[in-house]
């Protein structure tokens, strides 16, 4: 589809908007008006005139055009914020009009809603002015409003523990038994060869990059405050591989002012209770199950090779093994689920009574093979997504959960969310820290992103690793140079 930006620079704004209500679209940005009467398009533009400011939208398509205006004085629209904000305003009314129905989330396109909150509150305004603001400004809904506002409300002492020279460490391990068929990460399948044949090579060079980072950690007199292994599945290694990192980690950071430890054991089939004493015994006291649904056609149909009795199996050997606090993900609008199947996988889980539930909206990523590029495809057009997520929200809450952390994503079904739910006392730190940018994370491992922020002035910059274990093994030296970008912010910031 065409989109016309006439009068205006707002690409990233305007196209993000348009996703939302076309996901997985390409879009031919143009910047002239041009042709006005071709069949489909997507026309924005903004006109200052001598005393006033039009902002105008329209969509044609399907043989039917609908539009929305709106003039405001010149002094009004003097703030490039506020200048987006009255376009947003227009692409969305007449997308709405297009489509017929809006979106929860109105025009806010950012993936840090919460983020703003906080934001709101160091201004001076109360809950019931940023209420008002975020539904009469920016469209959004009252429950997804109150969403954030809860979840901001859980977070406030959290964030307050952290100190400027905190940070929290991230080890990327890239390999999972199989590829989901919704996955976007960069992960291999151990059942690849040659991507079994570079595991023991990735895991030398992940520990030299662990000695490097926390020399350099030692050295700037950073803080480490939590650790989370993440991929890909990490309990893909082997018990010898995980052990040999978990050492490093010991040998080279200074554990003793660590507030959490988290291991994203993920996907069921890769658990075995020898990999989580070696977990346990070097101090991981968070980890992750996650079932995704507990419906077994939905899990064959996304590629799992697990059971539901399997993913409650090894949740009750993780329980045995002695972990008190355990994460299990869920997925609203997978593939060949319904609304009755994610009740129950959402009722089965509260029964279980994991300390956190997260639950994620599908997104359709361009690197997955849901991913179709003239748009979704149709069985998930059809996906009760929203009900899905209101269920699931209620159902936690009145179980005894709160939302601690929320995020968005692109090409999610009807432009949701995903949130962490928590028992009160048990919200992941270095969740929290990673979605409000509040203190840095270095990244290791094939495609790590070291993430360095200054809190004082929220100043962000950033590292990045290699993608792919080959590139990380063959560029490795290169790779560690870029660190000293690191040492460079810590010596200018502070």
């Amino acid at each position: 589809m065409i989109l016309v930006l006439s009068g205006h620079t707002f690409k990233y704004e305007t196209e993000s908007l348009c996703k939302m209500f076309f996901s997985c679209q390409r879009f031919q940005i143009e910047y002239e008006a041009g042709d006005l009467s071709r069949d489909e398009m997507i026309f924005t533009r903004m006109k200052r005139g001598k005393t006033h400011t039009l902002f105008y939208a329209f969509v044609r398509g399907k043989g039917r055009t609908c539009s929305k205006s709106i003039q405001v004085e010149n002094p009004a629209a003097q703030e490039k914020n506020e200048c987006e904000r009255l376009l947003g305003l227009c692409v969305h009314g007449a997308l709405s009009q297009f489509v017929g129905c809006s979106t929860k989330w109105g025009i806010l396109t950012g993936i840090r809603p919460v983020k703003r909150i906080h934001e709101y509150w160091e201004q001076g305004k109360s809950d019931e002015e940023i209420k008002t603001v975020l539904e009469r400004d920016y469209l959004v809904s009252p429950q997804k409003a109150e969403l954030c506002l809860q979840t901001a409300r859980v977070q406030t002492p959290l964030l307050k523990c952290t100190q400027p020279k905190s940070f929290s460490l991230y080890i990327s391990i890239p390999y999972c038994p199989s590829r989901c068929s919704y996955c976007s990460f960069v992960s291999h399948s151990i059942t690849n060869r040659s991507a079994l044949k570079l595991v023991p090579s990735y895991v030398e060079h992940l520990c030299r990059e662990i000695a490097y980072t926390g020399k350099l950690a030692a050295s700037l007199g950073l803080r480490l405050e939590s650790v989370y292994w993440g991929g890909g599945t990490p309990t893909t290694l082997e018990p010898e591989q995980l052990a040999q990192i978990l050492s490093a980690v010991e040998q080279n950071f200074d554990l003793s002012t660590l507030r959490e430890y988290t291991v994203e054991a993920g996907r069921p089939d890769t658990i075995t209770e020898e990999k989580l004493l070696v977990l346990k015994n070097a101090g991981v006291g968070r980890i992750s199950i996650n079932p995704q649904t507990f419906q077994d056609a939905v899990l064959e149909e996304i590629g799992r090779r697990h059971t539901a009795q399997m993913a409650v199996e090894k949740y009750e050997l993780a329980r045995r093994v002695g972990f008190d606090c355990i994460n299990m993900d869920l997925i609203a609008g997978l593939p060949k689920d319904s609304l009755e199947g994610f009740c129950r996988t959402v009722d089965r889980a509260v029964s279980l009574g994991p300390e956190n539930i997260t639950v994620h909206t599908l997104s359709v990523k361009r690197s997955s093979s849901l991913f179709q590029s003239d748009g979704l495809p149709q069985n998930l057009k059809d996906n009760p997504a929203g009900e899905m997520v209101d269920y699931a929200q209620n159902t936690l809450m009145n179980a005894g959960y709160a939302p601690y952390y929320l995020y968005r994503q692109k090409n999610t079904l009807e432009n949701l969310e995903n949130v962490g739910y928590a028992k009160p006392g048990t919200e992941g730190l270095y969740n929290v820290y990673i979605m409000e940018e509040v203190h840095t994370i270095l990244a290791v491992g094939a495609s790590g992103v070291t993430k360095l922020v200054n809190p004082k002035n929220g100043l962000i910059d950033r590292v990045f690793n290699y993608k792919f274990p080959y590139e990380y093994i063959d560029h490795f030296d290169v790779m560690i140079d870029r660190k000293r970008k690191v040492a460079e912010f810590y010596e200018q910031q502070f």
